[in-house]
């Protein structure tokens, strides 16, 4: 089974959970980590990948945080998940890799095609589509439950 790593599994949570909780303000990393888990020393590498790549934008300062670098419906998972391939390909030995002739005559191409078709379903799957589906889902957002009736 085709699996997408930890580290882009997280950069999609993270995506998400800022375009779906951010208001006028960044949302903080330490609120992302109360929010889906996701272990801070993943998160800030993550993060900081994301905002090299122009998918999401750094704010610095005590209410500093994260904002998307650009309109969600024009960020996919592709986007995301591309970005995180290339931190670990970097830093990873990653893909199969074989000698034999079975190997790269008949298993590299299945695993090549099986990976362009998952790539072309995550290119097709805005973050816009996946704030719609936590909607659909009945998930809170950030902030609903702070109602400041201050006269």
């Amino acid at each position: 089974m085709l699996k997408l790593s930890r580290k882009s599994l997280y950069a999609l949570e993270a995506v998400v959970d800022i375009a779906y909780n951010a208001r006028s303000e960044p949302v903080q990393s330490k609120e992302i980590t109360l929010r889906q888990g996701i272990p801070q020393r993943y998160l800030e590498q993550v993060m900081q990948q994301l905002v090299r790549a122009g998918i999401l934008k750094g704010v610095r300062g005590p209410r500093g945080g994260y904002l998307l670098a650009r309109e969600r419906r024009r960020i996919t998972a592709g986007d995301i998940v591309r970005v995180i391939g290339e931190l670990e390909t970097n830093s990873e030995p990653g893909h199969y890799e074989t000698e034999s002739s079975i190997g790269r005559q008949v298993v590299q191409p299945i695993l090549s095609d099986l990976h362009d078709a998952m790539m072309a379903k995550l290119d097709a799957i805005t973050v816009h589509d996946l704030c719609t589906e936590a909607r659909t889902n009945g998930l809170g957002r950030a902030g609903q439950e702070r109602i400041d009736f201050t006269i």
